[in-house]
């Protein structure tokens, strides 16, 4: 079966991401595919690379990015969410004259047209929120 994930919490202040990403680990160890991973409202905290939890903590951002390299599994941002919450990647740091940026490969900025995408090519959109 093919899944998609919505992952809507931020990192650290909600459960959601976390489970989404325990989830995804167990989804893929039953031999299910994974077509990718939409980060929207607070979810797009999750590509932040700015975070820096303590050592004993699970960094989020480096665990999606590390399920991105095992199973090439595509992290979308929303690009409105991400802008209006201050999420920016080189480019869009550049468009808007800010100094610095926040994401990074493997997350991606994209528009909503991307999660209706992932929804239409799965089986299952599971939304975490």
């Amino acid at each position: 079966m093919e899944y998609g994930l919505l992952v809507m919490g931020a990192p650290y202040t909600s459960p959601a991401p976390h489970s989404a990403l325990r989830f995804a680990h167990a989804l893929l160890a039953q031999g299910h595919q994974l077509s990718g991973v939409f980060f929207y409202h607070e979810g797009v905290h999750n590509a932040s690379s700015l975070m820096a939890p303590p050592q004993d903590e699970l960094n989020l951002r480096e665990a999606w990015a590390e399920l991105h390299q095992a199973h090439q599994v595509s992290l979308d941002v929303c690009i409105a969410a991400a802008l209006r919450r201050g999420v920016l990647s080189e480019a869009e740091a550049k468009r808007h004259g800010k100094t610095s940026f926040n994401l990074e490969a493997p997350f991606e900025l994209t528009g909503l047209g991307q999660l209706l995408t992932l929804q239409q090519r799965c089986d299952r959109l599971i939304t975490f929120a």
